[in-house]
């Protein structure tokens, strides 16, 4: 079967290339014990900012940027050592982790010319054996962006085979052209940049390449009144990460199944907990209304955040969509890639702090419960003196159209696997039992809308990323008779064939209110079909894309755990007219 096909050929690939993972580089050195670290003792950064446009005579124009990757140090702890780190930044001396957050204006162009300035030898251990961008002469590190959440044309969406090096000395087979161009004509709200290589996303992103991107839209939102203006409006961008004692990144060299994958396990999870670019910071806060724009940059750990003094918060938009009204909840499950934007009301706390804690056990949802290290993030301090709101949380944010289920042109069945060794242990993963070189089977036509039914068949909660569209969840429902169901499927990986009406009539869990509005990035249950309505035009108005959608290189949609993504559950998904 093509399993085993797969897996001889990954067993003769170890032999040819493990060479290149050069393992005494990454030696086994002693790892810090980040429990003996001091947590709250740096400051919450704010990374800079970048208009994503320019005042010509006082009328808007569009910009062009140039920013860059860089190897430089980077201090997480105020007691570890200065770490070798990749960073965005318009130079290698402003260069940050995360990088610079863009602001964009809506339906004001933004281009970007991105820079890969990187040595010829990556930071940090990687494996050849799962599909990889690996170039030609083996020297250079391959990247490439994505700006996830953006609606754009397919050559500038940072199609994982589009990669580059540093000088553009090499590039990938769908490599098109030196910058991006971002329209910003989508609704207003909070995406996020970081690298998409083929093979390398997990340990590019690791290595430090991340950084926020936000459209605002002044004439809709102003008037909610919602905080806004440096100290007030944040951007939260939240990781994990492991140290040696000498300071540089830890990340496993040895797979869980090294004589298939010599490198590659399935989730990385690091024990501190870094906001902004620093390891359990702290933020002195005013009594006010505080807007935070807080993003799961992980690789694979989920986040279920709490305030441990009481205070609630208040969502006011999702990924990069408002919601029609706002939220109070008092915790907040956030998989990676997820964006939950929220406001925090300082003055009603009966305490002079309170820790911004998680309660996520990993590998969500069934595995090690958090314990004093990473069930800490970052504290804020709040001032004793009282003082008179600014800002306010309207009873109605920004509506957007319900979905229309008779608007959908097509139904498909998305089918998640994961594949193991006798012993149980994971070799890779996939989308419809396909690789992500065969064929596009998910061709949607521009300007529609279909129904997909996520089936997971894994014992992971996976967070579904479709590129370009936006998605409503319309309902979960749990699977009955799940071995029988998964034997069929695994055989025809056919659901219709396999009766998939007769096994999805389990309980259904309802979609919490503050996830009803339109995502493009899901937590997909195991055991469960998660039904969605995908659009693939604009939601804020029935305007055609700007941009040819149906162009070349296409786009993908995949896992955002990314160990899975990069092996290599990921699909190409290619608009048609």
């Amino acid at each position: 079967m093509a399993t085993n096909r797969l897996l001889n050929f990954m067993l003769l690939l170890v032999g040819l290339v493990g060479v290149l993972l050069i393992a005494p580089t990454w030696a086994e050195e002693e790892l810090v014990n980040v429990s003996k670290l001091e947590m709250f003792v740096d400051d919450l950064p704010d990374m800079p900012r970048i208009d994503g446009f320019e005042v010509v005579n006082g009328v808007l124009r569009p910009k062009s940027l140039t920013i860059g990757m860089f190897s430089k140090k980077w201090k997480f702890h105020r007691d570890l050592p200065p770490t070798q780190v990749f960073a965005y930044g318009t130079s290698k001396r402003t260069a940050t982790v995360p990088g610079p957050t863009i602001e964009a204006l809506h339906g004001i162009e933004t281009c970007v010319k991105w820079q890969n300035h990187l040595p010829t030898k990556h930071i940090l251990p990687w494996d050849p054996t799962i599909p990889t961008a690996i170039p030609k002469t083996r020297r250079g590190i391959p990247t490439v962006v994505h700006v996830h959440g953006n609606i754009g044309k397919p050559e500038s969406d940072g199609h994982a085979k589009s990669w580059f090096t540093a000088r553009f000395m090499e590039t990938g087979p769908t490599w098109t052209n030196q910058t991006y161009h971002y329209y910003n004509q989508q609704q207003p709200g909070n995406l996020w940049y970081h690298d998409h290589a083929m093979g390398l996303t997990r340990v590019n992103l690791l290595a430090g390449l991340v950084g926020a991107y936000v459209i605002r839209h002044p004439e809709a939102e102003d008037p909610l009144g919602l905080p806004r203006g440096n100290e007030f409006d944040r951007p939260l961008i939240i990781f994990d990460r492991s140290f040696r004692t000498d300071g540089s990144l830890y990340m496993n060299s040895t797979g869980n199944n090294p004589s298939i994958h010599p490198q590659w396990q399935p989730e990385y999870f690091g024990d501190a907990i870094i906001v902004n670019g620093k390891a359990w910071p702290r933020l002195v806060v005013r009594r006010r209304n505080y807007r935070f724009r807080i993003i799961n940059a992980s690789n694979a750990r989920f986040f279920k955040f709490f305030l441990t003094n009481g205070l609630r918060f208040i969502h006011v938009a999702s990924d990069s969509v408002y919601l029609e009204r706002p939220v109070t909840m008092k915790d907040l499950l956030l998989a990676p890639s997820e964006i939950a934007d929220v406001i925090i009301d300082f003055s009603q706390s009966n305490s002079s702090s309170a820790i911004l804690g998680n309660d996520a056990a990993y590998p969500y949802p069934g595995g090690d419960p958090v314990n004093e290290v990473n069930g800490k993030v970052m504290k804020f301090i709040i001032k004793q003196q009282q003082e008179e709101e600014w800002w306010r949380v309207p009873d109605r944010l920004i509506k957007y159209p319900s979905p229309d289920l008779s608007s959908a042109s097509t139904t498909r069945y998305i089918a998640m696997y994961e594949y193991t060794t006798a012993a149980d242990e994971p070799t890779h993963l996939y989308i419809n039992g396909k690789s992500y070189e065969e064929p596009v089977t998910e061709t949607p036509k521009a300007g529609t809308s279909e129904i997909w039914n996520i089936i997971n068949l894994t014992d992971d909660n996976h967070p579904l990323h479709i590129h370009l569209g936006l998605f409503v969840v319309l309902d979960q429902t749990k699977l009955v008779g799940e071995d029988e169901f998964q034997d069929c499927m695994k055989k025809n990986n056919d659901a219709i064939k396999c009766h998939i009406s007769k096994y999805a009539r389990g309980k259904k869990v309802e979609v919490p209110a503050h996830e009803k509005g339109w995502k493009n990035v899901y937590k997909m249950m195991p055991g469960f079909v998660t039904k969605i309505l995908v659009r693939f035009s604009y939601i804020h108005s029935n305007a055609s894309y700007v941009f040819d959608a149906t162009a070349e290189p296409g786009y993908v949609y995949h896992c955002h755990i990314l160990d899975h993504e990069d092996n290599v559950m990921m699909r190409p998904l290619k608009l048609v007219k």
